[in-house]
């Protein structure tokens, strides 16, 4: 490895790295948040079922892109440098957030957040691997969740940046204001010493990375999109089957590669550690949650005839106590270790879920104070597990496998995400009765949370608190 010994992080790190982080989790995710609809009016294709499928597909690329391609970007950044993929990152969401902004149509829309989506699969790996890399102990454990202000707080706010940005500069603004905030980040990223693994003779495992890329958008594309298509439909099976088969393939192309001089793309051996594999792991399942999100805030739309505006407002607790919990995690750190803060963060989470399950209660206004609780409850929750869980994660993995670590713990988020919330909308839509399919719905989420502290409970082991 490079030597760093003469570097360590300071603020301006962090905040170049944070800016960097928010380019795809408030500015990128603002499309699937709040923007369809205006992109739909824009483009005059809202009368067109067609081209309406063809954007939310579009919407839906981003995010898609970013699951396939993180593991191998993150093995890339390990192989050339992070300070390198981080560039890379930058230049291409430079790119995609310009092209989604100058589009037209639904065709160039798709390739600018197929872009924004490569871009974060470079971005989020080679950051976190920074961190690892200039920080230590107390001070990792700050940036970190610096970090997760940027992933987790971002993403908490982008449909309020949407709500304040579209209405009066129009949603392409949006992305204007992604491509400076990118190009700020990493200009003060400038400076920061390259660091890599040690040089290796082995070859990058290219044939292993189509395979793994291609197996993750067809699992992405199978549970997302199944709804839609039909569970008997042969796009689905279609799709699920490569996603297996693919995925059944890699595995053994993989536990091969190092026979064959090639370096593993995912090193198995990284499960091997109970901390690294039960925070990934609850990490998986407690962003499945998220499918509690898109169940509750539809039911309140079809159910409570609330408007889209009325639905927004709402979330902005979930919002505001992400934010303002992250620092309570990061001291529950501290004093106890990762294991506490994130049993306690997973128990808050899926409480918040519980309270909007209530779907039966006929009051509209106690409802409506249920579910800005359970939003606020929901927040609190994932605020306090965010950084333990990074922190728990990164601290298990050796120094010249941290960014490809990275990228497998942000695949589980991805992959979280989606699964939770084609699941959530499979349940929803099963019930003709709109009061029993939101509480299905979202039953499944608090199962999601009971797994995901089990876990925590049953597989991360107890840890000693940080060291300053």
């Amino acid at each position: 490895m490079n030597s760093t010994k003469n570097y360590q992080g300071n603020g301006r790190l962090i905040l170049g790295i944070v800016l960097l982080v928010l380019t795809f989790w408030m500015f990128a995710q603002s499309m699937q948040a709040a923007l369809i609809p205006s992109i739909a009016r824009s483009f005059g294709i809202t009368n067109d079922p067609a081209q309406m499928d063809l954007l939310n597909f579009a919407a839906s690329l981003a995010p898609l892109f970013s699951a396939a391609c993180v593991v191998a970007a993150g093995g890339l950044a390990d192989r050339y440098g992070r300070i390198k993929f981080a560039f890379i990152g930058t230049v291409l969401s430079v790119a995609g957030s310009a092209l989604v902004a100058i589009s037209w149509n639904v065709d160039i829309l798709i390739v600018g957040r197929a872009l924004q989506g490569i871009s974060a699969a470079c971005i989020m790996p080679a950051t976190i691997a920074l961190v690892k890399t200039y920080f230590e102990e107390k001070k990792q454990a700050t940036a970190l969740t610096w970090w997760s202000v940027g992933s987790w707080g971002g993403s908490g706010f982008c449909a309020i940046l949407a709500g304040l940005v579209e209405p009066n500069l129009g949603w392409q603004a949006i992305f204007w204001i992604s491509t400076v905030v990118a190009i700020i980040g990493f200009t003060l990223i400038l400076g920061t010493p390259e660091v890599k693994a040690a040089p290796t003779d082995k070859k990058f495992d290219m044939v292993g990375a189509m395979i793994f890329i291609v197996s993750l958008i067809c699992l992405v594309l199978s549970v997302s999109k199944g709804r839609s298509w039909g569970y008997t439909d042969i796009r689905f099976i279609g799709t699920l089957a490569a996603a297996i088969l693919g995925l059944i393939t890699f595995y053994y192309v993989e536990k091969k590669a190092d026979s064959r001089g090639i370096a593993q793309l995912v090193d198995f051996s990284l499960f091997t550690s109970r901390g690294y594999f039960g925070a990934t792991l609850s990490n998986f399942l407690v962003n499945s949650i998220v499918g509690a999100m898109v169940v509750v805030n539809t039911y309140m739309l079809r159910g409570r005839g609330m408007s889209t505006g009325e639905v927004a407002l709402m979330t902005i607790t979930y919002a505001i106590a992400v934010l303002a919990l992250l620092p309570v995690g990061q001291k529950i750190l501290f004093k106890f270790g990762g294991r506490l803060p994130m049993i306690i963060g997973t128990v808050i989470t899926f409480s918040g879920v519980i309270l909007m399950s209530f779907t039966g209660i006929e009051d509209i206004g106690l409802y409506k104070i249920l579910v800005i609780v359970g939003y606020a409850l929901f927040g609190l929750g994932l605020g306090t597990y965010a950084t333990p869980s990074i922190y728990t994660a990164v601290s298990a993995a050796p120094q010249e496998k941290a960014a490809v670590a990275a990228g497998i713990y942000k695949l589980a988020s991805s992959l979280g995400g989606a699964i939770g919330v084609a699941l959530s909308l499979a349940v929803f839509s099963v019930f003709d009765d709109i009061n029993k399919a939101g509480a299905a719905g979202l039953w499944l989420n608090v199962g999601f949370g009971v797994l995901a502290l089990l876990a925590v409970i049953f597989i991360v082991p107890g840890q000693k608190k940080v060291q300053s």
